[in-house]
């Protein structure tokens, strides 16, 4: 038996006429849909060429472009931060000394509650010297918010690593900062690897909202764009595009890094082989 009929009945030909039915209709359904949106578009004059042009003016690109890097450059340290402060606060929470760990949970609680967009705010209006640039309070408010959410991560991993592991670990004489850094911290990278990529990921996005403080990156360069050419609708678009553009690349990075650390193999590589013996 194939082990993709293991866990349910291979539909029969009535089932799958009308699977092949739902699967038309719901093509159908989408074009009528995109159809709507294009003629809704061009009813109200957002499909003009006035309202593209600037996104293939030479000069416009070259500042997407520069927007872009500088999104990168965001997100890149705001991920790296992230990943420290989650490191040192997901085992911080699990410190045998009371203080050190009702310190960390007050620190995790609290930036995970509060609006990442708040926060952004409240860095760069009452704790940060404003003088310096922009780019430094949306840093800071993303690693405060993104790491108090991958700490959890941590912790979380940590706790699901065997605890016959840990005691062995004991047993032959280690410390607990040893067991941490040799045993369970490098497991629970492993066991948490997606969580950490989905959480990166939000972070990427989360640049965003430097529009809120002017910082450099896509939404203030594109605010500047909407607001020389009134074209709200076609820039809101190219910027979605470049971020989603971004993030398939920041997710098949991650995928890549996922296989390397738990080295895990792709599906193609999973296949069985000819000659060998397969499952039942």
């Amino acid at each position: 038996m194939s082990a993709s009929t293991v866990l349910y009945d291979a539909p029969g030909p009535k089932a799958r006429a009308r699977y092949r039915l739902f699967g038309i209709l719901t093509v159908v359904g989408v074009l009528l849909l995109l159809a709507a949106v294009i003629w809704r578009l061009w009813s109200r004059d957002q499909l003009t060429a006035e309202k593209w042009e600037v996104f293939y003016t030479p000069r416009y690109i070259e500042l997407l472009a520069r927007a872009t890097l500088d999104t990168l450059w965001i997100a890149a340290l705001s991920i790296a931060g992230a990943l420290v402060f989650g490191v040192i606060f997901g085992v911080a929470k699990l410190s045998d000394h009371l203080p050190v760990r009702w310190f960390a949970w007050v620190v995790v609680e609290f930036f995970r509650a509060v609006p990442l967009l708040l926060l952004i705010i409240f860095v760069w209006f009452y704790a940060y010297d404003t003088r310096l640039g922009t780019i430094a309070p949306l840093v800071i408010a993303l690693i405060l918010y993104n790491g108090s959410v991958l700490a959890e991560t941590f912790r979380a991993g940590i706790n699901a690593v065997p605890k016959g592991q840990v005691e062995a670990a004991f047993a032959i004489g280690l410390r607990k900062s040893a067991v941490m850094r040799i045993v369970q911290l490098p497991q629970a990278i492993k066991i948490m690897t997606p969580a950490i990529i989905s959480q990166c990921i939000v972070a990427l996005k989360d640049t965003s909202l430097g529009y809120y403080i002017l910082a450099a990156g896509l939404t203030t360069t594109g605010r500047e764009i909407w607001r020389t050419f009134d074209n709200r609708l076609a820039t809101a678009l190219v910027l979605a595009a470049i971020y989603i553009v971004l993030n398939l690349l920041l997710t098949a990075l991650g995928r890549w890094a996922e296989r390397h650390i738990t080295g895990a193999r792709p599906p193609q590589a999973l296949a069985d082989k000819p000659g060998q013996p397969t499952a039942v």
